[in-house]
């Protein structure tokens, strides 16, 4: 409970911030719905999706999973920048739990991305998004896009104490997420790459999340190379089992990584 309490606090802290420097927050809804308006506008008429609604109906859960995905980035420039203004010493002069900072930090980023997710669900329904699955499972969705982002921002938190520096961090966390998101079905078809990058799209996990999503929004996925699958058959599921070996893998790793830090 201490630990837990301790880690509320430093949440509190994340939202404060945010109060006190409310740039971080114009420009983290900024940069999502900038994407929403360039591939609606510019890409939407040059792509065939055979979707109901157009472009935009393909678009919209890739735009969604793009955006949860870079909550890495920004964790990990953040805590990085945390590091180098000496804010572990500080904290490890007070009574507080060890991991409460790197779990704080987490919970903060995936309020964030409540957020952010709300203001892009409305610029996407200007656009002309319309989610057809009813609210239970739009609803669903927007549950399993959070719980995508806070997994993702563990990978985040080890990358911002493996690496320290802020500049540096930021160069690593972009190397990791954009292969991810643009070698994947976000927003185009994967049925026309070569076939043995199909596997690599349709396997990746950004593509499964984004899977998901379109099910959930009552949509009809298709899968290239890896058609029949359990990732392809199963995406919920799939996403699921993704999130907890993220989670599984980087949470020790991260609380043991700021602790070795933090004694240094």
């Amino acid at each position: 409970m201490r630990a837990f309490t301790d880690a509320l606090i430093i949440t509190k802290r994340q939202l404060l911030q945010l109060a006190r420097v409310p740039e971080v927050l114009i420009f983290s809804t900024i940069q999502p719905v900038m994407f929403v308006l360039l591939f609606r506008y510019v890409f939407g008429g040059s792509i065939a999706t055979g979707q109901p609604g157009g472009y935009v109906q393909l678009l919209m859960p890739g735009i969604f999973v793009q955006t949860t995905a870079f909550t890495l980035a920004a964790t990990a420039s953040g805590l990085a920048e945390d590091m180098t203004k000496g804010l572990i010493d500080r904290f490890r002069s007070l009574p507080i739990s060890r991991s409460a900072l790197v779990f704080g930090r987490t919970l903060g980023d995936g309020l964030l991305n409540v957020v952010v997710l709300a203001v892009m669900g409305l610029a996407g329904y200007i656009v002309g998004w319309r989610p057809s699955s009813g609210i239970f499972k739009i609803g669903l969705a927007f549950i399993f896009l959070l719980a995508f982002g806070y997994a993702l921002s563990w990978v985040g938190i080890f990358a911002g104490l493996a690496a320290r520096d802020a500049r540096v961090v930021q160069n690593v966390s972009f190397l990791i997420t954009f292969p991810l998101t643009f070698l994947s079905n976000a927003f185009a078809p994967t049925t026309g790459m070569p076939r043995a990058l199909q596997y690599v799209a349709e396997w990746n996990p950004v593509s499964t999340m984004v899977a998901a999503c379109r099910e959930l929004f009552g949509l009809k996925n298709q899968f290239g190379a890896t058609a029949g699958s359990f990732p392809s058959e199963h995406p919920l599921t799939m996403s699921l089992i993704y999130m907890v070996i993220i989670v599984s893998i980087f949470v020790p790793l991260s609380v043991r990584k700021y602790t070795t830090a933090a004694k240094k």
